[in-house]
């Protein structure tokens, strides 16, 4: 392109500050422009810098800010029932071993989604999908790991990949099939053994799983059985993620940092050997403030630490249906300020350049920047602090999915 040539655009945006979170700050650019072509950003800066152009459409916001999609990197979103009756029986004074005695927990969800059929785990999947897409997300992490079979991961895995068939939004599917023990087994080694000869690399011929995810904990798996199910996972190409040090100290998150894990997640009980092997292998915190409010959690994340050693921080709804009903990551951004003590600035780069570092997508994803995808939220708000500010309402102005507006 000649200097005469004018820059040719899909789309013009304008009228707005941006908050581009370029190295996970504000990074500003005030009354900015930005242009669009084949759903990438191709020219971003302040509108009076902006060269002669021709653009197919041009939108004027008028005023607010501009922030990357949200990126929620740490859902279990599709899942049969759900188990807001339990809520209701701990509140009365019901205990959580109790209501597994009955059935419920874990096992009630395997339950419902083993029953469901996909057309119905699609149907409640959108509606949830929907709330977080409503307030300004743009790319969601789906979990398999309420099926616990080979056929019922596999399901919930394609009801996933539906999802980003039937709506503008990118998803992320994550095998968790190390999240409990199924009911037709009874010997922990032996399901970790069915994982890694059978269903792992089942979903990589099929082409279904683009990570995998493991509990490492006393109530679910441990350290050594985790590690043998990662062994088997990265010989078939697949990068892991880790739910750990969410009720004790195990030693899981250093054991996932050694196959330089996307992520680990909750993480309220990890050491300094932890955030220093995190550190080293490029592995980010997940923050996950939902789980922590509904369980009366009283351990916080390290954050200090975390900071000390300059680990990207992530945060996420969890949304699921018992320990994390969550459908609004604003909500999350805000508990993260106010239970664990980030700034809005942190939150933020939390939901948008560290969320796509847990999911391998940074360098596509999660800050405006030229050559990056053109996800990102017109935001009704006189700065971007607000996101973590107001609790709950309608700041979204426009949304935009890889250039489109929806």
């Amino acid at each position: 392109m000649t200097n005469n040539t004018p820059l040719r655009l899909d789309s013009l945006w304008r009228g707005a500050h941006v908050a581009t979170m370029k190295n996970g700050r504000y990074s500003v650019i005030e009354n900015a422009a930005i242009g669009v072509s084949g759903g990438r950003i191709v020219w971003i800066g302040e509108a009076a810098s902006l060269p002669a152009y021709q653009a197919q459409q041009e939108h004027d916001v008028q005023g607010g800010w501009i922030t990357p999609g949200l990126i929620d990197c740490h859902t279990h979103l599709v899942f049969g029932g759900n188990r807001a009756g339990e809520f209701e029986q701990r509140l009365n004074g019901v205990s959580y071993q109790d209501i597994a005695k009955q059935g419920g927990g874990i096992a009630s969800s395997v339950k419902a989604t083993r029953n469901a059929s996909e057309a119905e785990l699609v149907a409640s999947a959108s509606r949830r999908l929907k709330s977080l897409m409503a307030d300004g997300v743009t790319t969601v992490e789906i979990k398999s790991g309420y099926g616990l079979s080979l056929d019922s991961e596999l399901k919930m895995l394609r009801v996933a990949t539906e999802l980003g068939h039937q709506f503008p939004v990118t998803i992320k599917r994550t095998c968790l099939a190390a999240h409990a023990m199924p009911p037709e087994f009874d010997d922990k080694d032996r399901y970790i053994d069915y994982l890694c000869d059978t269903v792992l690399p089942k979903l990589v011929t099929l082409g279904m799983a683009d990570a995998v995810d493991a509990f490492c904990e006393g109530i679910a798996f441990s350290t050594d059985q985790v590690e043998r199910y990662f062994r088997a996972a990265k010989s078939l190409g697949l990068p892991v993620k880790i739910h750990a040090e969410q009720l004790s100290s195990l030693g899981g998150t250093r054991m996932a940092a050694s196959f330089q894990a996307l992520s680990a997640d909750h993480i309220e009980f990890i050491e300094a050997t932890d955030v220093k092997a995190m550190a080293a292998s490029g592995t980010v915190a997940v923050l996950l403030p939902g789980a922590f409010f509904t369980l009366k959690e009283t351990q916080r994340p390290p954050i200090a630490l975390l900071r000390q050693y300059d680990v990207p921080m992530a945060i996420a709804t969890d949304a699921n249906p018992g320990t994390s009903p969550a459908l609004s990551l604003r909500l999350m951004m805000n508990m993260a300020c106010t239970l664990f003590a980030l700034t809005p600035e942190e939150s933020l780069a939390g939901a948008t350049i560290h969320a796509a570092k847990a999911l391998g997508m940074s360098d596509t994803h999660g800050s405006l920047e030229v050559g990056k995808v053109a996800d990102f939220v017109c935001w009704d708000v006189e700065s971007p602090g607000e996101l973590s500010y107001w609790l709950g309402g309608n700041l979204v102005k426009a949304r935009v999915h890889e250039g489109k507006r929806h």
